[in-house]
């Protein structure tokens, strides 16, 4: 087969008006995106986690964070499938977010950016692919935030997708990932530099540090921490003043994130995962999930802090139990939480195969 032009491009759909969850209307939505593909072909639908962005293929000059997975011959093989991620809306990377100008002030909307939520995420990529002429997709796939987007496209729009890959994900945001965000918030909103999130332009906020490193420590494994650095000093003057190559690490990255992430987009997104509950006023999770139409492959990743593998395969179970064509694939990783993100050749060949299955199963509810 001869390859199609995968060039990756970037652009905006418009959206001129947006009822929120809330009930309160944002107007002059911006929803940024990045396509990469064949176009005379199916499209998937990439949705990004918290701290990412459109860019999940890139080019080869600046590689986007599925670039390994996305592209000629890859997992998600662009000559026969076109492509298309979108920053989240209340994102920092093109739509429209706290760093975004409200049209009725003309000034940035900071810290009054309305309270949104995953549904309204979803809401609003569905508008933006119908302004691009799209009505269906071969499939949804995501990890994490991306992840609960997936769901909440399976239950806001259930003939849309065929199939439907959460990863890294849980029914619900659970008691414990809470409290980590309750903490990054925490050091955000206690930085002197916060001011109540009306902090300068470029401002350099050390509680964003902060809050990027706790979250490090949960995506990751303790067994992956302690291989990788083994207690290794940086420097050390005199007892008293040692430093390991893990607080440097650490410090590097809180540093590197504060520089390119907006804190308050950072808190809008948590507070939106810490609302997720696929069964909010839908009489519950297991309810919410009978809703769903699609073929659904749920993938969870051992030594996962924040979404626990048993509560997936729990899902999976009652997805079955309704009628639902659903399987559940558990990945061994060191990486904990990102395995999403790294070791394609663990669970990369599960979804090239769904995606080239060429039937739709009927579902009948139950």
């Amino acid at each position: 087969m001869t390859e199609c032009d995968c060039k990756t491009t970037a652009g905006s759909v418009g959206i001129e008006r947006l009822v929120l969850e809330s009930g309160e209307v944002l107007g002059k939505v911006e929803i940024a995106y990045e396509r990469v593909g064949n176009k005379n072909r199916e499209l998937i639908i990439v949705c990004h986690a918290l701290t990412g962005n459109q860019f999940a293929r890139g080019s080869e000059e600046e590689k986007g964070w599925w670039h390994s997975f996305i592209g000629p011959g890859s997992y998600i093989d662009t000559n026969d499938y076109q492509v298309i991620t979108m920053n989240v809306l209340g994102g920092c990377n093109g739509s429209t977010g706290p760093t975004s100008l409200d049209p009725k002030t003309g000034k940035k909307y900071g810290s009054k950016f309305p309270s949104i939520t995953i549904r309204d995420m979803v809401h609003a990529q569905y508008l933006a692919l119908r302004e691009l002429g799209y009505s269906e997709a071969k499939a949804v796939i995501g990890g994490s935030l991306g992840g609960m987007q997936v769901l909440e496209w399976g239950v806001l729009y259930p003939d849309y997708a065929d199939i439907l890959i959460p990863m890294a994900v849980t029914p619900y945001f659970t008691d414990y990932a809470l409290a980590f965000n309750c903490i990054g918030r925490s050091a955000i909103i206690s930085d002197p530099r916060w001011n109540n999130g009306d902090y300068q332009e470029n401002e350099i906020l050390k509680g964003l540090e902060i809050a990027r490193m706790v979250g490090l420590v949960t995506y990751r494994s303790s067994s992956l921490f302690n291989h990788r650095f083994n207690r290794e000093q940086k420097h050390a003057h005199g007892d008293s003043d040692i430093e390991y190559q893990v607080d440097s690490y650490m410090k590097y990255q809180g540093e590197k994130f504060a520089r390119r992430f907006d804190a308050n987009s950072y808190l809008c997104l948590l507070r939106a995962m810490d609302q997720f509950d696929i069964g909010w006023e839908r009489n519950g999770w297991r309810q919410a999930l009978s809703q769903i139409n699609s073929k659904v492959c749920m993938i969870g990743f051992s030594k996962d802090l924040l979404y626990p593998t048993s509560m997936i395969r729990e899902a999976v179970e009652e997805l079955k139990a309704h009628g639902i064509s659903a399987n559940f694939v558990e990945v061994e990783t060191e990486f904990g939480h990102d395995g999403f993100l790294v070791e394609f050749d663990k669970w990369g060949m599960e979804v090239k195969r769904l995606l080239e299955e060429k039937e739709r199963k009927e579902v009948t509810h139950v």
